[in-house]
């Protein structure tokens, strides 16, 4: 056998080591829009292509929305509407933390507790270290976004309920303002919240 015949047999024996957006292959979250809900039915399939429990995957994309929401039969609903992109963002954020290994940008890591202490280890170069918390919206944008019953707020009604309700969204919050269209700028009175949704009416003048 001569030199390079040798040598491409041993090249072909390398392990790939290509970076990150070559080795990792996620699906693209499908969205649906369910009333004041949102989606997300192929959970199940990004969780087994990060090679990680689809419930902590659900409860950090639950957490970067900032709402609520259930997993069920491989399968996500979070309460208000949201799009693919936005929960694109989340699902990054998600991978940059909780996969890609931050001293060889592999995704070949795996989630270990070490003293209570959650960590990545990549089992691509060795590196270990604990999982960084993120940090949530700042106090002022969270009081901006803010819905508090008994308040009157302007919004912009952006969709439509079941029931024919207008749908605004502030924040978190999910608004159901009834008699208002898709398109409509109105003043509204916050009479209930129950979690992300709150029920109002349309203040005249």
């Amino acid at each position: 056998m001569d030199y390079e015949t040798s040598l491409d047999r041993a090249l072909d024996e390398v392990p790939d080591l290509k970076g990150d957006d070559e080795r990792l292959s996620v699906p693209d979250p499908t969205v649906q829009k369910d009333g004041a809900f949102t989606r997300l039915t192929n959970l199940s399939a990004i969780a087994d292509a990060l090679s990680r429990d689809p419930e902590h995957v659900h409860s950090n994309i639950q957490r970067d929305l900032g709402t609520n929401g259930q997993y069920e039969d491989g399968r996500a609903r979070y309460n208000g509407n949201f799009s693919s992109s936005d929960v694109q963002a989340a699902l990054d954020k998600y991978i940059a933390t909780y996969v890609t290994c931050g001293e060889c940008g592999l995704p070949d890591t795996r989630l270990v507790h070490e003293d209570r202490t959650l960590m990545l280890r990549c089992e691509a170069c060795g590196a270990f270290r604990p999982v960084s918390k993120r940090q949530r919206s700042t106090s002022s944008q969270q009081n901006r976004d803010e819905v508090e019953e008994g308040e009157t707020y302007e919004v912009k009604i952006t969709g439509t309920g079941r029931k024919g309700d207008g749908v605004a969204e502030k924040g978190k919050y999910t608004i159901f303002v009834p008699g208002a269209q898709e398109g409509d700028v109105v003043n509204i009175y916050i009479e209930n919240i129950s979690g992300t949704l709150a029920f109002s009416r349309i203040v005249r003048d």
